[in-house]
C-alpha cells in the first residue's frame, strides 16, 4: 500500500484540467448573460427615446397642421386682409366677363358661331 501512495501526484491533470473549463465556461455564461442584459437595457432606452420623439414630432405636426387650416380659412384671410391694408376685394361687375356656351359649333357642322366669334374679339380686345 506504501507503494501506491507514492506513484501517486497529488495533482493529477485530467481533474485540474475539467475543473478550469468548467470554470471558465461559467465565467463566460454569466458575462454573456451580464451581456445581454445591458444590450436589452440600452435597446428599451433607446426605445423609449425613440417613442418620446415619435409623440412630439405628432404633437409638432398636429399643432402645424391645425395653424395651416386656420391660416387658410376665409375669415382669417379676410381678417389678415384688412389688417395689412391691402385693399383687396371683389371685382366689379364690370370687370367680370361672362362667357355664354352654346351649341352652335354643333348646328354649324363644328364652325363657331357669330355670338361665339363675337365673345371671343370681346376677350382678345379686353386681355389687350
Amino acid at each position: 500500500m506504501a507503494r501506491n501512495k507514492r506513484n501517486e501526484s497529488a495533482l493529477r491533470p485530467g481533474p485540474v484540467l475539467t475543473t478550469l473549463a468548467l470554470c471558465s465556461l461559467f465565467v463566460m455564461l454569466g458575462v454573456g448573460y451580464v451581456w445581454y442584459k445591458n444590450q436589452i437595457d440600452l435597446l428599451g432606452h433607446q426605445i423609449k427615446e425613440r417613442e418620446t420623439r415619435l409623440a412630439d414630432l405628432q404633437r409638432e405636426n398636429k399643432m402645424r397642421r391645425d395653424q395651416l387650416a386656420t391660416l387658410c380659412s376665409p375669415v382669417a384671410l379676410d381678417a389678415r386682409v384688412k389688417k395689412l391694408n391691402l385693399g383687396l376685394g371683389p371685382p366689379a361687375k364690370s370687370q367680370v366677363i361672362w362667357m355664354v356656351e352654346t351649341s352652335g359649333m354643333e348646328q354649324n357642322g363644328g364652325l363657331p358661331s357669330p355670338d361665339q366669334r363675337q365673345a371671343q374679339t370681346l376677350l382678345a380686345e379686353r386681355k389687350n
